[in-house]
């Protein structure tokens, strides 16, 4: 679900629509002056302290990956409240819980980059954790995939159109509109559940990664990723 925080998979289709499932749903805006804008975290960071899973947390089917056509998410509040989403007053807890009036809208491409899949690698984010000094939480970023390659730290910035990874029975490819590497806005200085920020972060990756963590690709072939698959990676070139 847009802007919420997520699951980790242990498996996912991803296909030409990215991740399958990947923002189905999010919240609209519905104050006069902003009625029908989706709302995101760069507006409200309290939409972290809501998580969405697809399949009910108490039958333990979240995480698997087998999302159906017909699935919706189960979303829980900053109470421990459940609420599946189809449930009467789940719109009422919304809106008392992040201060405006919203409505719910169910729609595959909701991404801001269409249907693309953000990849992050675990060589950039120990590199960046080091010159930091202090681990840098994954759920920052809020990936789809993340991979452990042998490619170097940062490698990734400088990734042009044809650059691939491939991971499980997936390929990806930096092409298309906005694909290449990704432009960071705000939300990783947010902690994942949005509780405190952490502006020195941020401005870190401006001053010396040129504002950039993990690329943004789209899927070529077609497949299932899971858990431990191999992964490769090969950049594009000039």
């Amino acid at each position: 679900m847009k802007s919420l925080r997520g699951e980790e998979l242990r498996e996912a289709c991803l296909d030409d629509r990215g991740l399958a499932g990947d923002r189905a749903y999010a919240l609209v805006d519905e104050r006069e002056d902003h009625a029908g804008r989706v709302l995101t975290v760069r507006r409200r960071a309290e939409m972290l302290h809501w998580r969405a899973t697809y399949g009910s947390p108490e039958s333990g089917s979240h995480g698997s990956g087998s999302r159906g056509d017909d699935d919706a998410p189960t979303l829980t509040g900053p109470d421990g409240a459940t609420w599946r989403w189809d449930a009467p007053g789940l719109v009422d807890a919304l809106a008392e819980s992040l201060g405006r009036p919203l409505s719910l809208r169910a729609a595959e491409g909701q991404q801001d980059r269409g249907p693309t899949v953000l990849v992050t690698f675990e060589a950039s984010l120990a590199a960046l954790g080091d010159e930091l000094g202090r681990p840098v939480d994954l759920l920052r970023f809020r990936p789809n995939l993340h991979l452990a390659t042998g490619m170097p730290a940062f490698a990734e910035e400088g990734w042009t159109p044809g650059s691939t990874v491939t991971a499980g029975e997936a390929e990806l490819t930096v092409t298309g509109d906005r694909a290449g590497p990704c432009i960071r806005c705000v939300v990783p200085s947010w902690d994942p559940e949005g509780r405190e920020r952490w502006p020195e972060l941020q401005k870190w990756l401006i001053d010396k990664h040129e504002n950039k963590f993990g690329v943004i690709m789209r899927v070529t072939r077609p497949g299932t990723a899971r858990l431990g698959d191999r992964a490769t990676a090969a950049p594009g070139h000039l």
